[in-house]
């Protein structure tokens, strides 16, 4: 595949949708620890949602309003703190792909970009806060290495080039002391332990990535 058609958008997301309803428990069980114990129904209530919302907003015509449209739905569809971040991060990805009526692989290191700027304007935190945003911003940040060394790089390896900066994110936040919410109050159990909202994020990339690496074959 050398692009990407916007019909072929909702079809991505698919494999994020079911990926989170096969992790929606386990994502209950990280959050119940450190948090309100809901990331895992948002995430499959949110992702399980957006193929029919991408759908309904196709005939906005360009990447960017077919995002930012369905980000504003889907806020409206998870209000929660999650729910708004996804939110903000699909909002995000829009402002990036402004425009854009069919993308080609380095287009995805806008969509990465996008959706971690969108993640940190909106929750206010940065690398080291041990927040989804260490897992999409290593993404990103890994991507755009990856592209500087070959702008030519198909879309499978580019997902899948994400899915390992998304990782080392994860890792990362084992090390990391919560900042934010009810993980704060728990601080003391984190050490050791991965951000559940990285391991969401992640969960994100792994979806995305299976649409592409199936289309390879």
């Amino acid at each position: 595949m050398e692009k990407l058609l916007l019909s072929q958008l909702p079809d991505i997301f698919v494999p994020v949708a079911e990926i989170f309803a096969q992790k929606k428990e386990e994502l209950c069980d990280m959050d119940a620890k450190m948090g309100d114990g809901d990331l895992g129904l948002t995430m499959d209530k949110g992702y399980g949602a957006l193929p029919d919302i991408l759908r309904e907003n196709l005939s906005e015509g360009d990447f960017g309003k077919v995002f930012m449209k369905s980000g504003m739905k889907m806020a409206s569809l998870v209000p929660s703190t999650m729910g708004t971040l996804m939110s903000s991060g699909l909002m995000g990805a829009g402002k990036e792909l402004k425009g854009k009526i069919e993308l080609v692989p380095s287009d995805f290191s806008l969509f990465y970009h996008g959706f971690a700027e969108g993640i940190a304007k909106r929750g206010k935190c940065t690398i080291g806060d041990r927040t989804i945003y260490d897992a999409v911003y290593s993404a990103s940040r890994k991507v755009n290495e990856e592209l500087a060394n070959n702008p030519n790089l198909s879309f499978a390896e580019v997902t899948e080039i994400a899915l390992k900066g998304a990782l080392d994110g994860v890792e990362a936040t084992k090390c990391m002391i919560p900042k934010f919410g009810k993980a704060a109050v728990f601080s003391a159990k984190a050490n050791g332990i991965a951000d559940q909202g990285a391991v969401a994020g992640y969960y994100l990339l792994v979806g995305i990535h299976n649409y592409f690496a199936y289309k390879k074959q």
